[in-house]
Protein backbone atom coordinates (compact mmCIF):
# COMPACT_ATOMS: atom_id res chain seq x y z
CA UNK A 1 0.00 0.00 0.00
CA UNK A 2 1.41 3.38 -1.01
CA UNK A 3 1.54 6.44 1.23
CA UNK A 4 -1.05 8.23 -0.94
CA UNK A 5 -3.52 5.33 -0.72
CA UNK A 6 -3.08 5.18 3.06
CA UNK A 7 -3.62 8.94 3.41
CA UNK A 8 -6.83 8.77 1.34
CA UNK A 9 -8.16 5.91 3.48
CA UNK A 10 -7.19 7.80 6.65
CA UNK A 11 -8.93 10.98 5.45
CA UNK A 12 -12.12 9.05 4.65
CA UNK A 13 -11.96 7.25 7.99
CA UNK A 14 -11.50 10.50 9.95
CA UNK A 15 -14.35 12.08 7.96
CA UNK A 16 -16.72 9.20 8.73
CA UNK A 17 -15.68 9.05 12.40
CA UNK A 18 -16.15 12.82 12.75
CA UNK A 19 -19.65 12.64 11.26
CA UNK A 20 -20.53 9.61 13.37
CA UNK A 21 -19.35 11.23 16.59
CA UNK A 22 -21.13 14.48 15.68
CA UNK A 23 -24.37 12.56 15.07
CA UNK A 24 -24.16 10.54 18.26
CA UNK A 25 -23.02 13.55 20.29
CA UNK A 26 -26.57 14.85 19.82
CA UNK A 27 -27.85 11.57 21.28
CA UNK A 28 -25.27 11.74 24.09
CA UNK A 29 -26.17 15.34 24.89
CA UNK A 30 -29.87 14.52 25.14
CA UNK A 31 -29.11 11.52 27.36
CA UNK A 32 -26.79 13.55 29.62
CA UNK A 33 -29.42 16.32 29.83
CA UNK A 34 -32.07 13.73 30.69
CA UNK A 35 -29.87 12.21 33.40
CA UNK A 36 -29.13 15.60 34.98
CA UNK A 37 -32.82 16.56 34.84
CA UNK A 38 -34.09 13.17 36.08
CA UNK A 39 -35.88 12.06 32.92
CA UNK A 40 -35.37 9.41 30.23
CA UNK A 41 -34.32 11.17 27.04
CA UNK A 42 -34.54 9.41 23.64
CA UNK A 43 -35.79 5.83 24.13
CA UNK A 44 -38.20 5.05 21.28
CA UNK A 45 -36.14 4.98 18.07
CA UNK A 46 -34.34 1.65 18.33
CA UNK A 47 -33.02 0.00 21.50
CA UNK A 48 -32.28 2.67 24.14
CA UNK A 49 -33.05 5.28 21.48
CA UNK A 50 -29.78 4.53 19.62
CA UNK A 51 -31.38 5.12 16.22
CA UNK A 52 -32.51 8.65 17.19
CA UNK A 53 -29.58 10.42 15.44
CA UNK A 54 -30.35 8.51 12.23
CA UNK A 55 -34.01 9.51 12.51
CA UNK A 56 -32.97 13.14 13.06
CA UNK A 57 -30.66 12.99 10.02
CA UNK A 58 -33.42 11.58 7.79
CA UNK A 59 -35.77 14.28 9.10
CA UNK A 60 -33.24 16.98 8.16
CA UNK A 61 -32.82 15.55 4.66
CA UNK A 62 -36.56 15.21 4.07
CA UNK A 63 -37.50 18.70 5.27
CA UNK A 64 -38.51 21.32 2.74
CA UNK A 65 -35.61 23.48 1.53
CA UNK A 66 -36.48 27.14 2.10
CA UNK A 67 -34.33 30.01 0.86
CA UNK A 68 -35.72 33.49 1.71
CA UNK A 69 -36.58 35.53 -1.38
CA UNK A 70 -34.73 38.58 -0.01
CA UNK A 71 -31.53 36.68 0.82
CA UNK A 72 -28.26 36.58 -1.13
CA UNK A 73 -28.81 33.04 -2.41
CA UNK A 74 -25.19 32.18 -3.28
CA UNK A 75 -23.79 33.37 0.04
CA UNK A 76 -26.78 31.85 1.88
CA UNK A 77 -25.75 28.43 0.58
CA UNK A 78 -22.02 29.10 0.94
CA UNK A 79 -22.16 30.03 4.67
CA UNK A 80 -22.93 26.60 6.16
CA UNK A 81 -20.61 24.95 3.61
CA UNK A 82 -17.65 27.06 4.77
CA UNK A 83 -18.42 26.42 8.43
CA UNK A 84 -18.66 22.65 7.88
CA UNK A 85 -15.53 22.53 5.72
CA UNK A 86 -13.35 24.44 8.20
CA UNK A 87 -14.62 22.22 11.04
CA UNK A 88 -13.48 19.10 9.19
CA UNK A 89 -10.16 20.59 8.01
CA UNK A 90 -8.82 21.11 11.54
CA UNK A 91 -8.47 17.34 12.05
CA UNK A 92 -5.73 17.07 9.41
CA UNK A 93 -2.79 17.73 11.76
CA UNK A 94 -3.96 15.74 14.80
CA UNK A 95 -1.83 12.63 15.57
CA UNK A 96 -4.40 9.94 16.37
CA UNK A 97 -2.02 7.23 17.59
CA UNK A 98 1.35 5.54 17.25
CA UNK A 99 2.46 4.48 13.73
CA UNK A 100 0.82 1.55 11.94
CA UNK A 101 2.92 -1.18 10.28
CA UNK A 102 1.58 -2.60 6.99
CA UNK A 103 3.99 -5.04 5.40
CA UNK A 104 7.41 -3.40 5.35
CA UNK A 105 5.97 0.12 5.48
CA UNK A 106 5.32 2.33 8.50
CA UNK A 107 2.50 4.89 8.35
CA UNK A 108 1.78 7.70 10.82
CA UNK A 109 -1.85 8.04 11.93
CA UNK A 110 -1.80 11.68 10.91
CA UNK A 111 -2.99 13.15 7.64
CA UNK A 112 -0.38 15.92 7.53
CA UNK A 113 2.62 16.08 9.86
CA UNK A 114 3.51 19.70 9.15
CA UNK A 115 5.95 21.64 11.33
CA UNK A 116 3.44 24.48 11.82
CA UNK A 117 0.50 22.31 12.91
CA UNK A 118 -0.59 24.66 15.71
CA UNK A 119 -0.60 27.66 13.36
CA UNK A 120 -2.59 25.62 10.84
CA UNK A 121 -5.29 24.88 13.43
CA UNK A 122 -5.56 28.54 14.40
CA UNK A 123 -5.70 29.64 10.78
CA UNK A 124 -8.49 27.22 9.88
CA UNK A 125 -10.45 28.00 13.06
CA UNK A 126 -10.25 31.70 12.22
CA UNK A 127 -11.71 31.01 8.77
CA UNK A 128 -14.72 29.37 10.44
CA UNK A 129 -15.87 32.83 11.52
CA UNK A 130 -16.60 33.63 7.87
CA UNK A 131 -19.07 30.74 7.64
CA UNK A 132 -21.11 32.17 10.49
CA UNK A 133 -20.79 35.80 9.41
CA UNK A 134 -21.69 35.11 5.78
CA UNK A 135 -24.67 32.95 6.78
CA UNK A 136 -26.10 35.55 9.15
CA UNK A 137 -25.55 38.46 6.76
CA UNK A 138 -26.82 36.66 3.64
CA UNK A 139 -30.10 35.77 5.42
CA UNK A 140 -31.13 39.44 5.34
CA UNK A 141 -32.67 38.91 8.77
CA UNK A 142 -31.97 41.23 11.70
CA UNK A 143 -31.85 38.37 14.21
CA UNK A 144 -29.51 36.43 11.92
CA UNK A 145 -27.22 39.42 11.43
CA UNK A 146 -27.10 40.22 15.15
CA UNK A 147 -26.30 36.57 15.92
CA UNK A 148 -23.54 36.58 13.29
CA UNK A 149 -22.01 39.79 14.68
CA UNK A 150 -22.14 38.36 18.20
CA UNK A 151 -20.52 35.11 17.06
CA UNK A 152 -17.72 36.74 15.08
CA UNK A 153 -16.82 39.27 17.80
CA UNK A 154 -16.95 36.53 20.45
CA UNK A 155 -14.76 34.10 18.50
CA UNK A 156 -12.21 36.76 17.53
CA UNK A 157 -12.02 38.04 21.12
CA UNK A 158 -11.43 34.65 22.69
CA UNK A 159 -8.94 33.58 20.02
CA UNK A 160 -6.51 36.14 21.46
CA UNK A 161 -6.46 34.62 24.94
CA UNK A 162 -6.40 31.11 23.45
CA UNK A 163 -3.39 32.01 21.30
CA UNK A 164 -1.52 33.46 24.27
CA UNK A 165 -2.24 30.31 26.29
CA UNK A 166 -0.72 28.18 23.53
CA UNK A 167 2.38 30.39 23.32
CA UNK A 168 3.35 29.12 26.78
CA UNK A 169 3.14 25.54 25.45
CA UNK A 170 5.29 26.49 22.46
CA UNK A 171 7.91 28.05 24.75
CA UNK A 172 8.14 24.74 26.62
CA UNK A 173 8.17 22.43 23.60
CA UNK A 174 10.18 24.61 21.15
CA UNK A 175 8.00 23.28 18.34
CA UNK A 176 4.84 24.16 16.40
CA UNK A 177 4.36 20.54 15.32
CA UNK A 178 1.45 18.87 17.12
CA UNK A 179 3.13 15.50 16.61
CA UNK A 180 6.29 16.73 18.34
CA UNK A 181 4.32 18.29 21.21
CA UNK A 182 2.52 14.98 21.80
CA UNK A 183 5.75 12.97 21.55
CA UNK A 184 7.31 15.10 24.32
CA UNK A 185 4.54 14.09 26.76
CA UNK A 186 5.39 10.40 27.14
CA UNK A 187 4.09 8.59 30.18
CA UNK A 188 2.55 11.11 32.56
CA UNK A 189 4.78 14.00 31.50
CA UNK A 190 1.67 15.93 30.45
CA UNK A 191 1.74 19.67 29.89
CA UNK A 192 -1.30 20.22 32.11
CA UNK A 193 0.93 19.65 35.17
CA UNK A 194 3.26 22.46 34.05
CA UNK A 195 0.58 24.73 32.57
CA UNK A 196 -2.55 24.46 34.77
CA UNK A 197 -3.43 28.14 34.27
CA UNK A 198 -2.85 27.91 30.52
CA UNK A 199 -5.06 24.82 30.35
CA UNK A 200 -7.87 26.56 32.23
CA UNK A 201 -7.67 29.59 29.93
CA UNK A 202 -7.60 27.39 26.83
CA UNK A 203 -10.57 25.34 28.05
CA UNK A 204 -12.73 28.42 28.70
CA UNK A 205 -11.78 29.85 25.30
CA UNK A 206 -12.64 26.53 23.63
CA UNK A 207 -16.17 26.80 25.05
CA UNK A 208 -16.45 30.29 23.57
CA UNK A 209 -14.99 29.21 20.20
CA UNK A 210 -17.53 26.39 19.93
CA UNK A 211 -20.41 28.71 20.96
CA UNK A 212 -21.24 26.34 23.78
CA UNK A 213 -23.11 27.24 26.95
CA UNK A 214 -22.43 29.46 28.88
CA UNK A 215 -21.08 31.24 25.77
CA UNK A 216 -23.95 30.45 23.38
CA UNK A 217 -24.98 34.09 22.96
CA UNK A 218 -24.95 33.88 19.10
CA UNK A 219 -27.80 31.34 19.25
CA UNK A 220 -29.56 32.86 22.25
CA UNK A 221 -33.13 31.75 21.50
CA UNK A 222 -34.68 33.98 24.18
CA UNK A 223 -33.32 37.06 22.41
CA UNK A 224 -32.49 36.13 18.81
CA UNK A 225 -34.94 33.31 17.92
CA UNK A 226 -32.17 31.10 16.47
CA UNK A 227 -29.30 33.53 15.99
CA UNK A 228 -27.28 33.35 12.78
CA UNK A 229 -29.18 30.28 11.49
CA UNK A 230 -32.70 31.64 12.11
CA UNK A 231 -33.59 31.48 8.40
CA UNK A 232 -31.97 28.11 7.72
CA UNK A 233 -33.84 24.86 7.26
CA UNK A 234 -33.31 21.29 6.07
CA UNK A 235 -29.71 20.14 5.59
CA UNK A 236 -28.22 23.66 5.54
CA UNK A 237 -29.35 24.01 9.13
CA UNK A 238 -28.07 20.47 9.67
CA UNK A 239 -24.59 21.52 8.45
CA UNK A 240 -24.44 24.30 11.05
CA UNK A 241 -25.57 21.96 13.82
CA UNK A 242 -23.23 19.17 12.69
CA UNK A 243 -20.29 21.58 12.44
CA UNK A 244 -20.87 22.70 16.04
CA UNK A 245 -20.55 19.13 17.30
CA UNK A 246 -17.55 18.44 15.05
CA UNK A 247 -15.89 21.55 16.50
CA UNK A 248 -16.58 20.16 19.96
CA UNK A 249 -14.99 16.82 18.97
CA UNK A 250 -11.91 18.41 17.34
CA UNK A 251 -11.39 20.93 20.17
CA UNK A 252 -11.49 18.03 22.65
CA UNK A 253 -8.82 16.28 20.54
CA UNK A 254 -6.66 19.42 20.46
CA UNK A 255 -6.98 19.89 24.25
CA UNK A 256 -6.00 16.24 24.73
CA UNK A 257 -2.95 16.62 22.45
CA UNK A 258 -1.73 19.93 23.87
CA UNK A 259 -2.25 19.30 27.58
CA UNK A 260 -2.98 15.61 28.24
CA UNK A 261 -0.37 13.79 26.17
CA UNK A 262 -2.58 12.92 23.20
CA UNK A 263 -2.34 9.18 22.65
CA UNK A 264 0.32 8.80 25.38
CA UNK A 265 -0.49 7.12 28.68
CA UNK A 266 1.54 5.46 31.46
CA UNK A 267 2.77 2.07 30.30
CA UNK A 268 2.70 2.77 26.54
CA UNK A 269 6.47 2.25 26.22
CA UNK A 270 6.23 -1.06 28.07
CA UNK A 271 3.38 -2.27 25.85
CA UNK A 272 5.50 -1.41 22.82
CA UNK A 273 8.04 -4.04 23.93
CA UNK A 274 5.59 -6.91 24.54
CA UNK A 275 2.80 -6.36 21.97
CA UNK A 276 2.70 -6.02 18.20
CA UNK A 277 3.06 -2.45 16.87
CA UNK A 278 -0.43 -2.46 15.33
CA UNK A 279 -2.05 -3.59 18.60
CA UNK A 280 -0.17 -0.85 20.47
CA UNK A 281 -1.37 1.63 17.83
CA UNK A 282 -4.96 0.51 18.38
CA UNK A 283 -4.60 0.90 22.17
CA UNK A 284 -3.07 4.39 21.76
CA UNK A 285 -5.99 5.45 19.53
CA UNK A 286 -8.35 4.17 22.23
CA UNK A 287 -6.47 6.19 24.88
CA UNK A 288 -6.82 9.40 22.85
CA UNK A 289 -10.52 8.80 22.19
CA UNK A 290 -11.11 8.12 25.89
CA UNK A 291 -9.74 11.58 26.67
CA UNK A 292 -11.79 13.10 23.84
CA UNK A 293 -15.02 11.51 25.06
CA UNK A 294 -14.33 12.78 28.57
CA UNK A 295 -14.06 16.37 27.33
CA UNK A 296 -17.17 15.97 25.14
CA UNK A 297 -19.04 14.83 28.27
CA UNK A 298 -17.56 17.81 30.13
CA UNK A 299 -18.93 20.17 27.45
CA UNK A 300 -22.38 18.64 27.94
CA UNK A 301 -22.14 18.65 31.73
CA UNK A 302 -21.30 22.37 31.77
CA UNK A 303 -24.22 23.14 29.43
CA UNK A 304 -26.75 21.89 31.97
CA UNK A 305 -24.93 23.30 35.00
CA UNK A 306 -23.94 26.93 34.36
CA UNK A 307 -26.42 29.59 33.15
CA UNK A 308 -25.75 31.72 30.07
CA UNK A 309 -23.68 34.90 30.50
CA UNK A 310 -24.88 38.34 29.51
CA UNK A 311 -22.97 39.69 26.52
CA UNK A 312 -21.18 42.38 28.53
CA UNK A 313 -20.06 39.70 31.02
CA UNK A 314 -18.79 37.56 28.15
CA UNK A 315 -16.69 40.40 26.72
CA UNK A 316 -15.42 41.44 30.13
CA UNK A 317 -14.28 37.87 30.84
CA UNK A 318 -12.46 37.66 27.52
CA UNK A 319 -10.72 41.04 27.46
CA UNK A 320 -10.30 42.03 31.12
CA UNK A 321 -9.69 38.65 32.78
CA UNK A 322 -8.59 35.89 30.40
CA UNK A 323 -6.30 37.94 28.15
CA UNK A 324 -4.30 39.54 31.03
CA UNK A 325 -4.06 36.11 32.72
CA UNK A 326 -2.81 34.56 29.48
CA UNK A 327 -0.16 37.29 29.09
CA UNK A 328 0.89 36.79 32.73
CA UNK A 329 1.12 33.04 32.11
CA UNK A 330 3.44 33.61 29.13
CA UNK A 331 5.66 35.94 31.18
CA UNK A 332 5.85 33.46 34.08
CA UNK A 333 6.63 30.57 31.72
CA UNK A 334 9.33 32.56 29.94
CA UNK A 335 10.83 33.65 33.28
CA UNK A 336 10.91 30.11 34.69
CA UNK A 337 12.44 28.66 31.49
CA UNK A 338 15.09 31.41 31.48
CA UNK A 339 15.91 30.74 35.14
CA UNK A 340 16.18 26.98 34.56
CA UNK A 341 18.65 27.51 31.72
Amino acid sequence: MGILSFKIILILLIFLVSLGIAAYSTYGERKVAAFLQDRLGPDRAGPFGLLQPIADGVKMLMKEEIIPAVSDKILFILGPCIFMMTSLMTSAVIPWGTPVHIGNSVFNLQVADINIGVLYIFGVVSLGVYGIMIGGWASNNKFGLLGAVRASSQMISYELAMGMAIIAILLMSNSLSLNEIVAQQKGMNWNVFYQPLGFLIFLVCAFAECNRTPFDLPECETELVGGYHTEYSSMKLGLYLFAEYINMFISSAVISCLYFGGYNFPGLDYLSTVLSPNLVSLISVGALFTKIFFFIFFYMWIRWTIPRFRYDQLMKLGWQILLPLAILNVLLTGGVLTFLK
